[in-house]
């Protein structure tokens, strides 16, 4: 299913003419929106001038959910969500954030200045398309989530980004992306030497206060 047209987004600027971007991918069934109240919560959002994009995902039947449409970057098949991926809907979803880079670039943002986020399955395609990106990014964070088409990185991955920070963030009790997959997503990154910042906390499928703080802290320390 190409995603040919810009992606549809909300979009929030805490002051005029930002100087940063940072465009935060929902999750499986969620959309744009999920994602707008942490706005409030980072200490960084008045302090830095910062267009947050929320880009909806397309609608899509998911397999593991008996083909029921609704907002996915891509599909899932089973409940062992690596065991068998989407390559196709996953390379769909990188072009589709690769042209809403390129559309912020356009719009003035330094390359340097905007960070890849998501959560669970828009976390995924942070990391698809942020290591992939031609353009020196200033990071790259993946939440409650892990590395697709991990076998195909060290062909695929683009030099620019080659040290670009990343950040991880987990619940040790999640059921639906088991932090074990993530462990191995983080290991295999921290291999290829990506620099990578870890950090997990007692919850499911989720994002909690503390980690929000973690955020704000790691956001603070990237856009400079």
């Amino acid at each position: 299913m190409p995603m040919t047209d810009l992606l549809s987004t909300v979009e929030i600027e805490t002051t005029p003419n930002p100087a940063y971007v940072v465009i935060w991918l929902h999750g499986l069934g969620a959309d744009g929106n999920d994602f707008v109240p942490i706005i409030d919560e980072l200490k960084l959002s008045s302090q830095k001038g910062i267009r947050f994009l929320f880009p909806h995902a397309p609608m899509r039947p998911v397999t593991i959910n008996n083909g029921y449409v609704m907002r996915a970057w891509y599909d899932i098949y089973g409940a062992r969500i690596d065991s068998e991926e989407d390559e196709a809907g996953i390379r769909d979803a990188q072009k589709a954030i690769d042209a809403l880079i390129d559309h912020e670039i356009q719009r003035g943002i330094a390359a340097r200045n905007i960070v890849l986020a998501g959560f669970s399955q828009g976390g995924a395609i942070a990391l698809q398309a942020g290591l992939r990106q031609k353009n020196q990014l200033a990071g790259i964070m993946a939440l409650s989530s892990y590395l697709p088409l991990a076998c195909y990185l060290a062909d695929e991955a683009h030099s620019a980004n080659a040290a670009i920070p990343i950040l991880m963030a987990h619940g040790t009790f999640d059921p639906i992306v088991p932090i074990s997959l993530a462990v191995v997503s983080r290991d295999g990154l921290r291999n290829a030497d990506y620099a990578l910042e870890w950090h997990e906390y007692p919850m499911e499928h989720t994002v909690c206060m503390q980690e929000i703080n973690d955020i704000d802290c790691w956001l603070q320390r990237i856009l400079l």
